[in-house]
């Protein structure tokens, strides 16, 4: 079983053609199931991305969703995870497209809104930007958040962030794969606190594959990355 915990759904506002290419892509690398987020919601409209997501997600049982937020708009946020209904298991916040740094009092706002609906939260995370959000979720009780990229070429940032709140978890897809990189953040972390992720379909899964596979992962380690942690986080 493979759980992938960052995935998307829908085409992106440059050429690619993916848009409907979320079950094929897990079908060619075996991923059984994944947690999206509609890239309408992301990079442009998140209400209207969210409800056209809902549309998708009803009546299957592979794919879960992620209520995107965008902190600059906190009343939509507010309404669509009262109002959402079904397989929806967290929350996406991406820092860059809403222009909203983890430090700043919309972004604590929003993280609020997900703590209020006990929905881990997925956050956008690049650099030191990962301590940032460790602190956040140190301050905001049963907040869960993951930091997504694991802070990309910020991975030993990452693991000060991970070591610091136990309800920080870490997942490490990004479009570049350094030697040892994961290997490194998972000798010093828990392993309850990794998750995997592809970023599908912005990258092709075979680069988070080829990343996590270079790692070694072995035994109740591989296990926990592969899927166990992501079914105890989201309860799937």
């Amino acid at each position: 079983m493979i759980i992938d915990v960052h995935a998307h759904w829908g085409p992106w506002f440059f050429t690619m053609d993916v848009a409907g290419a979320s079950l094929a892509t897990m079908d060619r690398y075996g991923i059984g199931k994944a947690i999206v987020s509609a890239t309408e919601a992301v990079i442009y409209d998140a209400p209207a991305g969210n409800r056209a997501l809902a549309r998708v997600l009803d009546g299957q049982d592979r794919l879960y969703g992620y209520v995107t937020v965008n902190p600059r708009r906190l009343g939509e946020a507010a309404r669509d995870l009262r109002e959402l209904t079904g397989p929806w298991v967290g929350v996406k916040i991406h820092t860059d497209y809403t222009g909203s740094p983890v430090t700043s009092p919309r972004m604590r706002a929003a993280l609020e809104l997900a703590a209020e609906a006990g929905l881990p939260a997925l956050v956008h995370t690049w650099g030191a930007s990962v301590l940032d959000l460790a602190q956040v979720c140190l301050d905001i009780p049963e907040l869960r958040v993951i930091a997504g990229h694991m802070g990309a070429d910020g991975h030993r940032h990452a693991i000060e962030a991970a070591n610091a709140c136990d309800r920080l978890y870490l997942e490490p897809c990004w479009s570049h794969a350094p030697a040892g990189r994961i290997a490194e953040v998972v000798a010093a972390v828990p392993d309850r606190q990794v998750l995997f992720g592809t970023d599908s379909t912005l990258i092709d899964p075979s680069s988070a594959f080829g990343a996590v596979a270079a790692a070694g992962l072995t035994g109740v380690t591989a296990e926990r990355v592969a899927w166990h942690n992501a079914a105890e986080l989201f309860k799937i």
